[in-house]
Formats: structure tokens, sequence, C-alpha cells
């Protein structure tokens, strides 16, 4: 089965982070010194990278996403197999230099690329591989530029919003106009833009309600009745969403910041010297009978940002700033957030949060030794999964990130217990190839799969397929 392909309009990477907005074929085909000409395959696709290669299968090199350029050199055997592994790695578009091995692109490869879909670009004698590679270096620069400069406007926007006298309708209506979409705050039924299609609402209405509930998800996301659909937590089993017919990278930015305000518009907070002594008491002492059953979660925190801001989009007041980093306890399962490199304990009752608590800095340990934003100290996986049909829906969903070659890179790298020879000498591949693409899995899933806890489930899910 081929590679998902990045959204054009969106890319892929790691939940909370800001991504690089894709070069749109459109624009390379538009510049007239490049002189590039599209010949087959879709017209619109996304390029996040140019990487150039003669090789007859240069597959196992691409992240995905990649405008591939060839001289002829590599299809020349068999075009269509060529072609159908490069679909399969995700590549973004094929970019065919004529002359000075063909004189014209070959009629089989264009049309194995209409029939794998993957888009064809004509690159005249004139126009050298490298320059192709800076016009997408420069088209990236320039879109994440727009894309900051957008998103910062958004943020200040959304901050001189709260300052106003109905501070959380004017929030909703700034984030709804900075999004380009429709807002709802949920319960209460408080809303803002255009009215959604029934089957867009109806489904974001499920969102909220799903992380709103207790013990509900962080985040959720969505997409349905043409919009893309996203939830986020607030504090008193309150929740945002947003519905947009597109999206943009910087989006999920703005709405965490709108989800902060929000938080801190709507809970009631207790002074900061005073939440951070009932964590440390919750934490070191007996909090048995100060808290709810739960199940609770402790996070150690390390970044730049305000820890109060990071508290609030965790949905809690319970936070100890520290001069190395912040200790939170939160009854809501945590998710990676903007700046912050989390350790994330297992559930734990309230007698057990002393444990819990050691597991969180372990698992921040380990989150920054593999530089994810997140690492989680258990996961109940498929412990918690009863019947095949149940087990493959998560793994489904769990792997649904990875392309093929990911995943049976990854499996073959579990299989040989971690060693990188070993998995590549299995696989025919390089060492450092077996590297990229673990550690591609690795951000991708938003797991650390150094973590047994994380290879025993990830095991698990390659074994249903």
């Amino acid at each position: 089965m081929p590679a998902a392909p990045r959204d054009p309009e969106y890319g892929n990477g790691p939940a909370g982070e800001p991504l690089t907005p894709p070069v749109l074929l459109a624009s390379l085909l538009a510049d007239r010194e490049l002189g590039l000409r599209h010949l087959a395959g879709p017209a619109a696709a996304g390029v996040h990278g140019v990487h150039a290669s003669e090789m007859p299968d240069p597959s196992p090199y691409l992240l995905g996403g990649e405008l591939l350029l060839t001289a002829g050199a590599g299809p020349a055997e068999d075009p269509d197999g060529y072609v159908a592994r490069l679909a399969g790695a995700g590549a973004a578009a094929l970019g065919f230099g004529v002359a000075p091995v063909h004189e014209e692109v070959p009629a089989a490869l264009a049309e194995a690329c209409a029939r794998h879909g993957l888009p064809l670009l004509e690159v005249p004698p004139r126009t050298p591989f490298s320059a192709v590679a800076r016009a997408v270096g420069r088209l990236t620069a320039e879109a994440r530029t727009r894309e900051l400069r957008r998103t910062t406007e958004a943020q200040q926007a959304l901050a001189a919003a709260a300052a106003r006298p109905d501070p959380v309708p004017a929030v909703l209506a700034r984030l709804a106009a900075s999004l380009g979409g429709s807002v709802a705050l949920w319960p209460g039924g408080r809303t803002a833009g255009p009215e959604l299609p029934a089957p867009a609402r109806e489904a974001l209405s499920a969102l909220l309600t799903r992380v709103g509930r207790e013990g509900g998800p962080a985040t959720a996301t969505d997409r349905a009745g043409g919009h893309h659909l996203a939830a986020y937590a607030l504090a008193g089993r309150a929740a945002l969403g947003t519905a947009t017919p597109a999206r943009a990278p910087g989006d999920h930015t703005v709405a965490s910041v709108a989800a902060v305000l929000l938080t801190l518009l709507t809970a009631e907070r207790p002074a900061g010297a005073e939440a951070a002594a009932l964590t440390r008491l919750l934490l070191d002492g007996d909090p048995a009978a100060a808290l709810t059953a739960g199940p609770w979660y402790a996070v150690h925190a390390r970044g730049s940002g305000d820890p109060q801001a990071l508290a609030a989009a965790l949905g809690t007041v319970l936070l100890d700033p520290h001069e190395g980093g912040v200790r939170l306890l939160t009854d809501r399962e945590p998710g990676a957030q903007p700046g912050w490199r989390l350790g994330v304990s297992a559930p734990a009752a309230p007698d057990a949060l002393a444990a819990a608590d050691a597991q969180a800095g372990r698992a921040l340990q380990r989150a920054e030794a593999a530089r994810t934003p997140l690492a989680r100290h258990a996961d109940a996986g498929f412990a918690g999964l009863v019947g095949r049909a149940e087990a493959r829906a998560h793994a489904e969903a769990l792997l649904g990130p990875l392309s093929p070659a990911l995943r049976e890179t990854l499996r073959a790298w579990l299989a040989h217990h971690g060693s990188w020879d070993r998995t590549a000498a299995a696989l025919g591949i390089h060492r450092n190839t077996v590297r990229q693409r673990v550690a591609r899995c690795a951000v991708l899933l938003e797991r650390d799969p150094d973590d047994p806890d994380v290879r025993m489930e990830l095991w698990f899910a390659l074994r249903q397929e």
C-alpha cells in the first residue's frame, strides 16, 4: 500500500510543534527561470524537500514529501517499478532532466506516473538540479516567514480580545476570523464564525463531548463535511472546538493560545504560590484525602514558555515551578505542548503520586535524550484491548502515520532488539537509513522507541497486520 501522502495544505509533523509549509508544485511551475513543465500525474502536490538520485531504487533514502530529480539512469530498465517504489515511499513528485541521457521524457515513464498518481515534471537542459533545490529552499523560507507573521499577528489579536470588557465572545470571534472558520465553546453552545454543515457540526459536537468528559484526551481531531475539526480541553470539563475548510501550519498554535486564554478567562485559579505549595504537598506527602479518585498524571516539563500557560493548557492549577523546570499534576491525559518537553507518568491513584512523580522525571529524561516533545512512562495499549477486531483498529490508529517502508523497518528493528547492524543486514539497506527511519517513526508516532513499554505495544500493533 502506498505511503500516506503529506497534506499539501498542512504537511505532517509532531503534534504541538510548528510545521514547515510545503512548496506547492504550482509555485515551482510558475517560476519562469526554472522552466519546469508538468507532464503527467496530479498537478497539485506539496514539496518538502529536493533529492537527486540516479539509483534504480532511491526509496530507502526518502522520508516522504521530496521532489526526486533524475537524469533518467534510475528508471531506465523498469519505469513502472521505479515509480511504484517512489509512490510507496511518499515522494511528492518526480523531476526528469532531459539531456544528456535522454532527449525527451520516456513515454513509459509518463504512463507509469499517471498510473501511480505521481506528478511528473520535465526539467529543461538549461536548468541545473541545484537551481530547483535553491528555488524550493527560497519558497519554503518565504512561506515560513509569512506563516510566522500570520501566527504572531493572530496571537496578538487574541491577547487584545482577551482584554476587552466581554472577553470570551471576543476571543471566540477573533479565533474564528484568524482561522478562517468556525469555533465553538462547550458546554454552553457559544459559537463564532459561519454556520457549519450538519455533518461537520455533528462531528465537532462529538469531539467536544469526548474531550470535555472526565478522563478524556487533551486534544482530538477529525474531518467531516469538508472541514478539518479539532477540539482542545479547557479547565472545568470545558472544551474549545475549531472547524476550518483548510489547514495552515500555524493553526494548531493559534488555537492552543486561544485555549489557554479561554482557560484563564473561565476558570477560577488560586494564587501561584498557593498552587505550588499544594502541588508539593500532593506529590511529596499523603494526598489521598485531598483528591478525587482520579486517575491522576504527574508531569515533569522543561521549556521556555510560561508555566502558568502550560498548566492552563493541561487543564490544571496544580503546578510547582522550580529552577530545573516545572512539576504538574492533572487529571487529564497530557498531550505535547509547543515550546515544552514533557515527561508523563502512568495513570495513578492519589495514594501513588510519589511513584508517579518519579516516573514523570524518568520519562522527561528519555524525552530529552530522544529529543521528542513527550515521553510517557507507560501506556495501557493492547493490555486494555479485548478481541482481534479491537486490536486491529487500535493498531491501525497507532501505526496510521507510518508508510509501509517505515513499518517494515520498525518491525525488523524491534525483531532484532534494536540492533542497527542486524536490521540493516536483514533489510538490505544501510545502517544510517535504519537510524533515519526509526527516528522518523518516533517523531510521527510521538513515542519513545527506547521505552520497553512502547516497544511492546508497537510490536503487538505490527503483529496485527
